[in-house]
């Protein structure tokens, strides 16, 4: 493997004639679906400046980015990510499933969690230098909220309907 270039947080490598982007400093990514009390799923909104656009997303970040994170169990960063963007808390987090986030262009793999029992503990939007929006959105509605968003210009991010799927909502065709 040939190293290309290296960033901050990503890094372009080669091998047997394949590029792909790997994270550095991070050793996974976790992803959150998270229903309130209220059946209500939580989504987050934020400039992605890669897309130059408003991404609609669930919840989700990198596992041991942090100083002195090495080491960081998944849910342990599911959980931070959790509060960190939401405000919400979970009392229990449930390992749902993972995967590549695009096997043709990263090494990354997301680990999807489902979070339980919430509890409030804050406003969220985020860390410094983050602008989150976060959607409490009822189930019911949930699939209409997600279109809304996308004919207003904002990009939705396709994590969003395998979350409303594990949350038991079956979306209906664009």
């Amino acid at each position: 493997m040939k190293v290309l270039g290296d960033g901050r947080h990503v890094r372009l490598v080669v091998r047997d004639g394949w590029e792909w982007a790997e994270r550095v400093g991070s050793t996974g990514v976790v992803v959150l679906v998270a229903v309130t009390p209220g059946r209500e799923l939580v989504l987050v909104e934020q400039l992605r400046i890669p897309v130059g656009r408003r991404v609609l997303e669930l919840p989700a970040g990198l596992v041991g980015d942090e100083d002195g994170g090495e080491g960081e169990e998944m849910a342990e960063a599911a959980r931070r990510e959790l509060v960190e963007e939401t405000g919400w808390d979970a009392t229990s987090l449930v390992r749902l499933t993972e995967g590549p986030s695009s096997a043709g262009l990263t090494n990354e793999v997301i680990t999807f969690f489902r979070a339980d029992g919430l509890v409030r503990r804050g406003a969220g939007g985020g860390v410094p230098g983050e602008e989150i929006t976060v959607h409490e959105v009822p189930l019911a509605e949930a699939v209409r909220f997600v279109r809304a968003r996308e004919r207003e210009g904002v990009v939705v991010d396709p994590k969003v309907w395998t979350g409303l799927f594990f949350a038991g909502v079956s979306p209906d065709p664009a």
